[in-house]
């Protein structure tokens, strides 16, 4: 007498390995996608600037003063790196934004005779500051909340 040939198969998972994402999850990582395009923006103006392709090339780097030189050069690196670094929510992504947002703040903000005024990017860093400490507050208690709901595993 032969057995019939049955194939045995995995058990499957009944329950995901990841937790669902919530819509705060889901709209924080649409908002840091949103500070990453900026930021590739931001990079893209200050390269074409120092390359002499924006300001009908009185942006130059040869052309600039050392106070230009020194920030331009610091933020034409520091603004793709902010961008690849928010685009992937990674954990010191909002570190390298702050750096990037800090010293535009700081250069149009507080060095205005050296470097120009420009309220516009300091008021928009400012509330998207504000809305990132907004975000994180929020996604703290939605986590405090989840972590105090009892969940039973049994059948």
């Amino acid at each position: 007498m032969t057995e019939p040939n049955h194939k045995v198969r995995p058990m499957e998972n009944d329950s995901p390995a990841l937790p669902k994402r919530t819509l705060t999850d889901l709209m924080f990582i649409f908002f840091l996608r949103l500070v990453a395009i900026t930021c590739f923006w931001f990079g893209l103006q200050y390269w074409g600037m120092l390359v002499g392709y924006s300001l009908f090339g009185s942006g130059r780097f040869d052309l600039l003063s050392l106070p230009w030189k020194v920030a331009a050069t610091t933020l034409a690196v520091v603004f793709p790196v902010a961008c690849i670094s928010t685009c992937k929510p990674v954990s010191w992504g909002p570190v390298v934004w702050v750096l990037a947002a800090g010293l535009q703040v700081l250069m149009h903000g507080f060095l205005p005779e050296t470097f120009g005024s420009n309220h516009l990017i300091v008021i928009t860093h400012v509330l998207v500051a504000a809305m990132y400490l907004a975000f994180r507050v929020a996604l703290w208690f939605e986590r405090r909340r989840q972590r105090r709901q009892v969940s039973v595993d049994l059948p």
